[in-house]
This record gives C-alpha cells, structure tokens and sequence, in this order.
C-alpha cells in the first residue's frame, strides 16, 4: 500500500513541477511581448473634418444603426436562413 501511495505522490510531484515551468514559460512569454510591444501610433487630427454636418449626424445615427441591426436584422436572417422560411423566401445553399 505505501508503493501505490508514493507513487501518487511522485505523480503529483511531476505535474507540480510541470505547472510551474508552464507557468514560469507564460510568464517569460508575456514579459518578451511586453517589452518588444511598441505603443500605437494615433491619427492626426485633422481639423478640416472636425464641424462637418454630416459626421455629426453619423455620430448619432450609427448607435441607432447597431441596435437596430442586433435586434431585428440579424434575427431574421437567421430566422430566413431555416426552413420552412429558407423555402419560402427563395434562400438557397
């Protein structure tokens, strides 16, 4: 009984000791690309577009234009895309 005992343990030991070079690797890992990662470069603002009408207007309709899309337009596609609809709507494969 104390051999299949210490063999658990010995066991248990291993993957111990393969977690922690697992996680010692991840963590290497994620200093290099830390360290090598370089910062975004931004766009220049441009202040020709800035007051344009219509960018304004986008501002304020492209919220409405998501919602809009996730709630109606997605669902009955997906609605359409099954049969019976897929039939009847003329949807083919």
């Amino acid at each position: 009984m104390e051999s299949t005992t210490g063999h658990r343990s010995g066991e248990s030991r291993r993957r111990s000791r393969r977690s922690g070079k697992a996680r010692l690797l991840a963590a290497v890992v994620a200093l290099a690309m830390l360290t090598v990662a370089s910062p975004a470069a931004a766009e220049e603002y441009d202040e020709t577009y800035t007051g344009h009408p219509l960018r304004v207007i986008a501002y304020v309709l492209h919220p409405v234009g998501v919602i809009l899309d996730t709630l109606i337009f997605r669902p009955f596609h997906w609605i359409g895309s099954h049969e019976p609809f897929k039939t009847l709507v003329g949807q083919r494969d």
